[in-house]
């Protein structure tokens, strides 16, 4: 596993967002993944958590022959864990102190929660006219869907995503990672970010309210505008996107799959070279004329690559500095001698599990850069540390506080 080190952290003082305290409230993935990527860059993130269990992140994955979760040691990293009983009113008293004292707080529970326990953004600044309040939810904080259910698939769904991924013969499917939530969390990190910056000339926060199904929405290009001025709807087309060519999988003679990346005009001369298009580069030459003649070129490259082995393609066509790759999976990150040489797996310890493999933080800065300083703590590890010894975290009392 040459692709990965167990470099120890640097020092703390290093850190870019070492004097922001975050607040953590709500569970699963989308605002939670905002502070992941908070605390990776430094901040202290507090994670307000149910004694009743905690995130149930910390049980996904889990069952009776594997009963350790791997989900939560990669999350909850960089974290530190109270448990306060938010049903309580003693429980908001404890959090609205923390909050007091907080830069930043994110909550992702269904819209109209946190104005039912009496902790709107409006009471949350009278106390604390400087903290910044993160919003992530199905459908943002208002319209008329703000309070309706909404997860990172539904937003994925709502946003366009969904519809258009998979085979064209197929059900629309999903990608085999939870991409609405994890787009959500990047948009409120960002929201986070450019709020802290407006704070420094105004001295004053305010809310950053995300909605799944828009962040997803962002990702769609051009497809409003395809149906608004040329009543087209962008459909599944699988491997491929109509019009661009050649962007496809081609097949390997060792069963493997090759993506290659030769649309642009001068890429695809590069390809044609390596591969010996000569006759027929003419019919080829333009992206327009591609765009016509895209299964026929498919075919071509196709007959190529099922004649060679993988290796022996990518070597021809880095050759001819033509973009390609394999498919890459876990096995062969950890193996790949480019992850290796930047540090873009890095290993931790786990009191049980051993060393874990996870990604390094993301992006990188040159001078003051991230750092995983500890794996998810344990449910309440930090509570005599943020809460003092006389806490009562008391027990989870059953209520409608779903996620967005």
């Amino acid at each position: 596993m040459g692709a990965m080190t167990a470099a120890e952290p640097a020092s703390d003082e290093s850190l870019p967002l070492r004097d922001v305290r975050v607040i953590e409230m709500g569970h699963l993935i989308a605002g939670p993944f905002c502070g992941s990527l908070l605390a990776d860059l430094g901040a202290e993130v507090i994670k307000i958590e149910s004694p009743d269990g905690g995130d149930p992140m910390r049980r996904w994955g889990t069952s009776q022959s594997e009963p350790e979760a791997l989900w939560w040691p990669i999350f909850g990293r960089n974290k530190k864990s109270v448990t306060i009983d938010l049903h309580l009113e003693s429980g908001r008293s404890t959090a609205r102190r923390l909050i007091a004292t907080a830069d930043v707080v994110i909550e992702n529970f269904r819209p109209g929660t946190l104005e039912r326990w009496d902790m709107s953004y409006e009471q949350l600044a009278q106390e604390n006219p400087r903290v910044i309040l993160a919003r992530v939810s199905g459908f943002g904080q208002t319209g008329p869907y703000a309070r309706r259910a909404g997860y990172g698939s539904i937003g994925e769904a709502v946003g366009g995503i969904r519809y258009v991924t998979g085979d064209p013969g197929s059900p629309p499917s999903r990608a085999g990672i939870s991409l609405g939530d994890s787009v959500a969390g990047m948009y409120a990190c960002i929201g986070v970010l450019t709020a802290l910056h407006d704070r420094e000339r105004t001295g004053r926060g305010q809310v950053v309210d995300v909605a799944l199904y828009e962040s997803v929405l962002s990702l769609m290009e051009s497809t409003l505008a395809e149906y608004a001025v040329r009543g087209r709807i962008r459909e599944r087309t699988g491997a491929v996107l109509p019009g661009v060519a050649p962007s496809n999988l081609y097949p390997t003679a060792d069963g493997q799959w090759i993506l290659i990346a030769a649309n642009q005009d001068g890429v695809f001369a590069r390809l044609a070279d390596a591969i010996g298009i000569d006759e027929d580069r003419k019919r080829f030459a333009t992206h327009a004329s591609r765009a016509t003649r895209q299964k026929e070129l498919d075919a071509i490259i196709s007959a190529w690559t099922a004649e060679r082995g993988a290796q022996a393609i990518l070597a021809t066509l880095e050759e001819h500095s033509v973009p390609a790759t394999t498919m890459y999976r876990a096995p062969e990150m950890l193996q790949d001698p480019h992850f290796a040489a930047r540090d873009s797996i890095i290993t931790r310890p786990h009191p049980t599990l051993g060393m874990l493999p996870m990604h390094n933080v993301s992006p990188r800065l040159s001078r003051t850069p991230g750092q995983v300083r500890w794996l998810g703590p344990q449910l309440g590890q930090h509570n005599e540390e943020l809460l003092g010894r006389e806490h009562d975290a008391g027990q989870a009392v059953p209520a409608e506080t779903e996620t967005a």
